[in-house]
């Protein structure tokens, strides 16, 4: 008898490996049907890790689109599973206990079958809570084997990982080769080594096509024994993405498995509505690269699912340095001199830091921490000059034990600025917050939701949820779009282009000014948040680099205000760029008399936020 391999669409991970942001409610449901007459799929991953998150940046209720999204699939017999980071849930920094227990019973009432559990440091201890809790709440525990290749990484080392996860009481295993840099018969070896401890647990293989590994990969854990291969479908196949569903089933049924037939008058229905999705605003996110294969991502093993976001961000980046080399004369940097500069620093810093796997949100820490070394020393400075919080936290054990030793240098500089290392379970850093954030809520009249769910999204993602209920995160998604469509689509020199769009947002109609180039935006007549405060007197305190602005980074913290006394380097604030938060210090010790910018304004290097008298 044949051997079944079954499949599954990866449709949140397409976009989120192809670009910035997830589609809209509506354009999901609209595709749902197409996916489900394409015939082949078993499974399909629609939410999770990035993607409630971007919903929220703009301006969209991710819970609504949850629910609606897997019902159709529900109805259909096809399984849906999500993205779970663990200790970190669903966003980039660890979560209170108290919320990591909601976040599965939440996701089981919206639909969601099978979590996929996964921790960038395969430490167990920030894995195995998360299996308890979703099986507490009825969900199928999935736990992953966070693949990469280093003199740490081998095969024992995953097949007694998987050992643990099992006797933990993991339902379900999964390779998640995020930066599709797994060796196919290493990744072969693995699967055999995992069906020889318990023959009959699920395992699923999940890789990205990037370095080009993948379809060799997929064939070597399907003879290995692997039940389920996660796939993606055109125009988001390959480059930066995953196989594709034809090539994947066409090669595995040459080799002789059973395999289920493609309906592809489907296929090309759902092909169509994609495409349709990229072409309203989607693409305007997706940077041409991403299309690409390219074999150099091998050598710094940064994953697919990043690397959509990167290539968007690196526009942003690029554009800062190149305007600081202007000013100082010296030569402009290209896209491709930055990635390269990039990708050979990542591999430099990877030992440096403990090998942590390169996913989500260790691979954001690394490329971070790479990235700014790369523009420190592009102006002259140190390397290792600005080491953001919680790529410190990383560093020093508070996310969980890293797989191999921090350098001599780095560990010197710890000693030096006063921080310790860490061994405790990484939980313990993060207390139970749901009972502060319940507060918070009924204290501005928000519901909390259908099984809390409003309640868990401003929980998990609080800087992300004010400002969407706050109509400022649709706002300034407006905005930046309205100027993405007016550069490509830019008409004849000479000719007008829009300064002011209208958005409305909850009811409420907000006027968004739009700027080009290097001018300054006109003032806005309804602005989404309050005014900034009047600047006073004292020395400017300026932006280190280019982010948005926030005056704390959890309600944790009390904010500072006007007339607050500050000693030499004090956190005045943060600024959230290539998703981690950056403090921001006061140089000097004096009185705050002006703060200039507001809590989730964007910045750029060297503007004035604060003044210190």
């Amino acid at each position: 008898m044949k051997k079944e391999v079954k499949f599954s669409l990866v449709f949140r991970d397409m976009w989120q490996s192809a670009g910035k942001y997830q589609p809209r409610v509506d354009q999901l449901v609209k595709v749902a049907p197409a996916i489900i007459k394409m015939g082949c799929f078993d499974r399909v991953e629609t939410n999770g890790g990035g993607f409630e998150q971007v919903n929220l940046l703009y301006g969209e209720n991710p819970n609504k689109s949850v629910r609606e999204w897997t019902k159709p699939f529900h109805e259909a017999g096809i399984q849906t599973h999500m993205l779970d980071r663990a200790l970190n849930g669903l966003r980039m920094s660890p979560c209170p206990k108290d919320v990591r227990k909601l976040f599965y019973k939440v996701k089981k009432a919206q639909g969601t079958d099978i979590t996929r559990i996964f921790c960038g440091l395969n430490d167990t201890r920030n894995v195995i809570p998360s299996i308890q809790y979703a099986k507490e709440a009825g969900m199928i525990a999935q736990a992953s084997l966070c693949i990469t290749y280093s003199p740490i990484h081998t095969v024992e080392y995953y097949v007694n990982l998987a050992k643990t996860f099992i006797e933990a009481g993991a339902d379900e295993i999964c390779l998640k080769d995020m930066a599709g840099i797994g060796r196919p018969v290493s990744l072969g070896k693995i699967v055999a080594g995992i069906k020889a401890l318990k023959e009959d647990i699920v395992i699923q293989y999940h890789s990205h096509a990037g370095p080009g590994f993948c379809m060799a990969s997929i064939l070597e854990v399907a003879k290995a024994g692997c039940d389920y291969i996660d796939t993606a479908m055109s125009p988001l196949s390959w480059g930066t993405g995953h196989a594709d569903i034809i090539a994947v089933q066409e090669m595995l049924k040459d080799a002789g498995f059973k395999v289920k037939e493609i309906n592809m008058e489907a296929y090309m229905e759902a092909r169509t509505l994609i495409q349709e999705m990229y072409d309203d605003f989607l693409g305007y996110y997706i940077p041409a690269l991403n299309h690409i294969n390219n074999s150099l991502l091998v050598k710094p093993g940064l994953p697919g699912g990043m690397m959509g976001s990167l290539m968007t961000d690196l526009e942003d980046n690029l554009k800062s340095l190149n305007k600081w080399k202007v000013k100082n004369n010296q030569p402009e940097l290209t896209t491709d001199q930055l990635l390269v500069k990039l990708f050979d620093e990542v591999a430099y810093v990877w030992p440096k830091v403990g090998y942590p796997c390169l996913v989500t949100p260790f691979s954001q820490y690394v490329k971070n921490l790479a990235l700014m070394n790369v523009i420190q020393m592009e102006k002259g400075k140190e390397r290792w000059s600005m080491i953001a919080d919680n790529i410190w936290d990383m560093i020093l054990g508070k996310s969980g034990q890293l797989p191999g030793p921090v350098a001599q240098e780095l560990v010197e500089m710890a000693k030096a600025e006063g921080r310790e290392f860490e061994t405790n379970d990484p939980q313990s850093y993060y207390p139970d917050k749901l009972e502060d954030f319940k507060k918070e809520m009924q204290e501005n009249g928000w519901e909390l939701g259908e099984d809390n769910e409003e309640l868990f999204e401003l929980a998990m993602h609080p800087e992300q949820y004010r400002a969407y209920k706050s109509g400022k995160a649709k706002a300034d998604f407006e905005k930046d779009l309205a100027e993405r469509k007016a550069k490509k689509n830019a008409p004849a020199a000479g000719a007008e282009l829009p300064k002011q769009i209208k958005v409305s947002v909850n009811g409420q109609t907000y006027e968004v000014n739009i700027a080009y180039g290097n001018e300054a935006p006109a003032a806005t007549a309804a602005p989404a948040a309050g005014a900034a405060a009047p600047a006073g007197e004292g020395q400017d305190l300026l932006a280190p680099l280019e982010g948005k602005f926030y005056l704390v980074k959890d309600n944790s913290e009390t904010p500072k205000k006007v007339g607050d006394s500050v000693q030499e380097g004090d956190v005045l604030g943060y600024i959230e760029a290539m998703k981690t938060f950056n403090a921001i210090r006061a140089d000097k010790a004096g009185v705050i008399t002006a703060i200039l910018v507001n809590s989730g304004d964007a910045v750029e290097e060297d503007d004035p936020i604060m003044k210190i008298a």
